[in-house]
């Protein structure tokens, strides 16, 4: 950016074309979002839970924060972690156009404390982006063929705090033959594969096109296994969309 764009030129090319979130702008206009809003109820909703956990923990302490959000898409969530007034947020995401996207309404909202970045959750170096605070997942690892493997940089790079969003499939459970009949083991969820091959070109679908989406037993089980303490699914608002209200997607937090 430079100087000679201003805030007001920033919050005209937002408004200028269709997005997948209606941000609110600081000139008081909502940016026109896909479908004619038809999709915001999901967003909202996800907005006021992740809200209702991060109030919960850390309330009063978020200008001690550091965030990553991994998948940042547009920067929906990126923008409201700053606007919460966290120190420090990192957006990731592999698609150019998002990083893109996101750099805008960054510009567009004021929210200088956030960084932006390209790259793919699988290739990430957690060990040189260091640990953050909070890590936020959402909306990704049903779009991924290694959504364990995901997890595990998420873990990797979280401090004490991860929330992850997800569809999910039903579940199964029981014993199965395992190379024996006298050695049987316990299903501990089940994964539900999901054929995006079609799709990839699409900047809300799979970058590989074949994805695993789990069952939430298995997310649970799969992040107690990771090391995470404590892991429990947030209660949706009364007011919640439709598939968050009746368990087809959830949203999970993880403590350290």
């Amino acid at each position: 950016m430079t100087n000679s764009i201003t805030a007001a030129d920033l919050q005209a090319r937002a408004l200028s074309r269709t997005w997948f979130y209606p941000f609110k702008l600081p000139n008081g206009a909502t940016t026109p979002s896909y479908d004619g809003g038809w999709l915001d109820g999901i967003h909202h909703t996800r907005s006021k839970m992740l809200d209702a956990v991060l109030l919960r923990s850390f309330a009063g302490h978020e200008s001690r924060l550091s965030a990553i959000d991994l998948a940042c898409h547009q920067g929906w969530f990126s923008c409201q972690l700053a606007q919460r007034g966290f120190a420090r947020v990192l957006g990731v995401d592999a698609r150019a156009e998002h990083v893109a996207d996101a750099s805008l309404i960054r510009d567009a909202l004021g929210l200088s404390q956030i960084e932006l970045q390209q790259g793919d959750v699988h290739q990430i170096d957690a060990e040189a982006l260091g640990q953050f605070d909070v890590c936020l997942l959402l909306g990704l690892i049903y779009h991924l063929e290694n959504p364990v493997g995901a997890l595990r940089v998420a873990r990797a790079l979280t401090r004490q705090l991860l929330v992850v969003e997800t569809q999910v499939v039903p579940n199964m459970s029981g014993m199965v033959d395992y190379g024996s009949y006298q050695f049987v083991r316990p299903l501990k969820g089940s994964f539900g594969i999901i054929d995006e091959t079609d799709d990839t070109h699409g900047p809300e679908a799979s970058t590989t096109g074949i994805c695993l989406v789990p069952s939430v037993e298995a997310l649970l089980w799969i992040l107690g296994k990771l090391g995470f303490s404590r892991v429990e699914v947030l209660p949706p608002p009364a007011d919640a969309y439709e598939q968050i209200k009746h368990g087809k997607r959830v949203m999970v937090a993880a403590w350290v």
